[in-house]
């Protein structure tokens, strides 16, 4: 039997959000001031967009009113994804960042910065940018290698602005 809140919640919940067609991906409960907050982390291969987000929301709302897993005491249930730098921890979090530029902390020490080409059982297919007007160069990254590991942001892809003006000349 589980022994810890989250673990009775995950269980409780988990069902739920499995039905929406997503991943639970992090609960926690945590204490702000006087007021205790219900993080529910959830996502999906193709993502979760605002209206999909509410309708789990309510579902989980209401199971989470219909049951005394949260005690007596009032709570804000706040439900999201998580987040443009999420931190990749399972291995369904590297395939989803297949395209994505990735800082990963190495187990030998060290950080490398990268593009994930694809993932694997074992590990993944990297594009190394190239640095000074280099050309990229390709890494194979074993997954016991990487000590921790978190998507970047990035405003300026060259890939993307080249593909908006390839649809500009099409269009002209």
């Amino acid at each position: 039997m589980s022994t810890t809140q989250s673990e009775r919640l995950r269980e409780l919940l988990e069902p739920l959000v499995s039905s929406q067609g997503l991943d639970l991906e992090e609960i926690a409960v945590d204490t702000v001031g006087r007021k205790r907050v219900l993080r529910v982390v959830v996502d999906s291969d193709t993502g979760a967009d605002l209206d999909l987000i509410a309708d789990v929301s309510r579902a989980l709302s209401a199971k989470l009113d219909e049951t005394d897993a949260m005690g007596s005491a009032e709570y804000t249930l706040e439900v999201g994804t998580p987040g443009a730098e999420r931190a990749l921890t399972e291995h369904r979090h590297y395939v989803r960042a297949t395209g994505r530029l990735v800082r990963f902390q190495l187990a030998g020490g060290g950080d490398l910065v990268a593009r994930i080409l694809a993932a694997d059982e074992d590990g993944l297919d990297l594009e190394v940018p190239g640095v000074k007007g280099r050309k990229a160069t390709a890494r194979r990254l074993a997954f016991d290698d990487i000590a921790g590991a978190r998507v970047q942001v990035e405003f300026n892809r060259k890939d993307d602005a080249s593909e908006k003006n390839n649809k500009k000349e099409e269009e002209a």
